[in-house]
């Protein structure tokens, strides 16, 4: 399915601002994939029973690495799966909503870009949508069960600003992995195959995040935290919540500037967009 919704007069795209166009073409496309995937349910279900279980088995190799030792880095298992159940959904989510921009490298690559070029409709918002999975959920939900075992059995002395860090940091988290997905698409006007450049820090990203920072080299740790701020995910403001020391000896008030990071990741993610964009030329085929 290749057809897309583009804005043509009296269709509701007009007089709108640009964001909201995107907002609005995305969720009709969106939709359309919808009503596709549940055309066939039974095989949305085991796809997405498939999704749940491959990603459970991250946690399931944690758990092995418990049956062997009692703490990991200095973090018991219940601190562990307070990183990997933030990360995991914070990922889950980005991915749900932006893990398509993966394909952009072969949209650049056969020339099929350019049919979203010609639509009145902004590109990334097509891009963005393209072949929408609703199978992703597996892996949020995967995430949200990890996350939840996790508030269950640790002992934290909770505090209404303790609790609000929660979902601040699930949905910054999405949010700078999101940013995170857009860069390396706009990368991929450039190198077009790149799309597995793009899966080290998204894929990859995650997977480092489901582990305690102590595991890891102090370069490697400086790198996401003041480079790609993929720290800012769960580490940081996570590390709040458990009361445990900072990595690289950070002040206690970084926990809460995930919410900025993200809106920054942002601003670059637009700009690097804009920017491949323009360095786009057509294949001519």
């Amino acid at each position: 399915m290749e057809g897309v919704v583009a804005a043509e007069p009296g269709n509701g795209f007009a007089g709108r601002s640009r964001p909201a166009e995107g907002v609005r073409a995305y969720g009709l496309i969106v939709a359309m994939w919808l009503r596709s995937t549940m055309a066939y349910r039974a095989s949305f279900v085991m796809t997405a029973v498939g999704n749940f279980v491959a990603t459970g088995f991250d946690f399931v190799a944690i758990m092995l690495m418990f049956t062997h030792v009692d703490v990991l880095g200095g973090y018991t298992l219940p601190e562990v799966a307070l990183l990997y159940g933030t990360s995991a959904t914070a990922f889950g989510l980005a991915d749900l909503v932006l893990g398509s921009m993966d394909r952009l490298g072969r949209r650049v690559r056969d020339g099929t870009l350019d049919t979203l070029l010609v639509r009145p409709v902004p590109v990334l918002a097509q891009v963005a949508a393209d072949r929408f999975a609703l199978r992703r959920l597996g892996r949020i939900t995967q995430g949200l069960l990890v996350l939840g075992y996790a508030l269950l059995v640790l002992d934290v002395q909770w505090t209404p600003l303790k609790v609000a860090m929660l979902p601040m940091t699930v949905l910054s988290g999405a949010a700078v992995f999101g940013a995170v997905f857009v860069v390396g698409a706009a990368f991929q006007f450039y190198a077009q195959d790149a799309s597995e450049v793009q899966n080290a820090f998204t894929y990859g990203g995650t997977t480092l995040l489901q582990y305690p920072p102590s595991v890891f080299a102090k370069d490697l740790v400086r790198g996401v935290t003041f480079v790609v701020p993929l720290a800012f995910v769960s580490w940081l403001p996570a590390l709040y919540v458990l009361g445990r020391d900072y990595p690289l000896d950070l002040p206690r008030w970084v926990a809460f500037l995930p919410p900025l990071v993200a809106v920054g990741c942002w601003v670059i993610a637009g700009l690097a967009w804009r920017v491949g964009l323009r360095a786009y030329r057509s294949t001519g085929s």
